[in-house]
């Protein structure tokens, strides 16, 4: 294995090998507290332009899967068609694997895939870090290969992520739109298993001046700071005006929360992790929940219309929303799991039911 380091833009530096591709690169640092699913994780779009940190001390026992094909002939192992990670961390890399669907080693399929990645660092020191400080810019050096930092954030990602023409999967007689702002596979599934027919289009497709016919409207998770995303707001407040059943996940919240009035601002070091504890306000039943997001919706800006409907228990930042009398619902953690807890998994029941 070659030296490499990961360095800080406070100037802290981590010393560790090389075991993914042979190249520098730059963004945004975060860590997830996950066991298991790093195939999931690394394809996730909402991770565009960042540095993954793995805090669970053994990656790369179980190898990587094959990409199969579902019967909708959608990948059943990856939750996009790439790798979206600009870097992977971790503690210690296995290089012997085993699985019986295994077809290569993480490291391999890094490299395959143009993605640096360092064993041999101290995740909990840099964890620390992070969360201290807060999520910072960093830079992975290979053998004295270099790059500048980079902000991932001063570009519009979602517009990176997004499908670029709208796409059709014909199921049922009821019809949903998607808004594609990075959304994974396994919410694809969730709603071709329920016999759902999908039209997914672009984040900035405005699909109602296009005069699509549709019951409901969904907005997915995807990378970024949804304040820019000016586009989706319009078209979301031309939506709202429709009265029809809407349903946002991760950063579907997140523009649903600013189409309706409301603000959102950046954590200090995100929510990634699989055992996220989610109040439900009313019911008062606890979700463990499975997310992937550094912004969050500020509830002391809700219009009046609407209504906390779900909180984090670890930091009591809002998990979900819902519009008192109309049919728009959002949660901010992933009920698709993949990887996770699917102990809400019936928002997808609830939002069909309302179609």
């Amino acid at each position: 294995m070659q030296t490499a380091t990961l360095l800080l833009k406070n100037g802290l530096r981590f010393e560790g090998e090389s075991f993914g591709a042979d190249l520098p690169s730059a963004g945004e640092v975060v860590f997830n507290t996950s066991m298991i699913g790093y195939p999931e994780s690394l394809t996730d779009p909402s991770y565009e332009g960042q540095i993954l940190t793995l805090t669970y001390p053994l990656i790369g026992n179980y190898g990587v899967g094959g990409n199969c094909k579902d019967k909708d002939n959608i990948s059943k192992r990856f939750e996009s068609r790439k790798l979206h990670i600009k870097g992977l961390i971790v503690s210690e890399y296995s290089e012997n694997f085993s699985h019986w669907d295994a077809k290569k080693s993480l490291g391999d399929w890094l490299k395959e895939n143009k993605i640096p990645a360092i064993t041999g660092i101290d995740t909990r020191a840099l964890t620390q870090e992070l969360r201290t400080h807060g999520t910072i810019l960093g830079k992975i050096i290979i053998s004295k290969k270099e790059c500048d930092f980079f902000d991932p954030n001063i570009n519009n990602l979602v517009d990176q992520v997004s499908i670029k023409k709208p796409i059709t999967y014909k199921k049922g007689k009821k019809t949903i739109i998607c808004i594609d702002c990075g959304m994974k596979n396994n919410i694809l599934r969730n709603f071709l298993d329920r016999n759902i027919t999908v039209i997914r289009v672009p984040w900035n497709y405005d699909f109602i001046e296009k005069g699509l016919k549709f019951d409901g409207i969904f907005i997915s998770n995807g990378p970024g700071d949804p304040a820019i995303l000016y586009p989706l707001h319009k078209i979301l407040q031309k939506a709202f005006a429709l009265k029809k059943p809407i349903f946002g996940i991760c950063l579907g919240i997140q523009v649903m929360a600013i189409a309706s009035g409301a603000k959102t601002y950046k954590l200090k070091f995100g929510h990634r992790s699989q055992n996220q504890p989610c109040l439900d306000t009313k019911t008062k039943r606890c979700y463990i929940t499975s997310q992937n997001h550094g912004f969050a919706v500020d509830a002391k800006t809700l219009k009046k219309d609407w209504k906390v409907w779900l909180l984090n228990t670890n930091d009591n930042t809002v998990e979900g929303i819902r519009h008192k009398t109309l049919p728009f619902f959002a949660c901010q953690f992933h009920p698709e799991a993949y990887p996770g807890p699917t102990d809400t998994m019936h928002f997808f029941d609830e939002f069909i039911s309302l179609l």
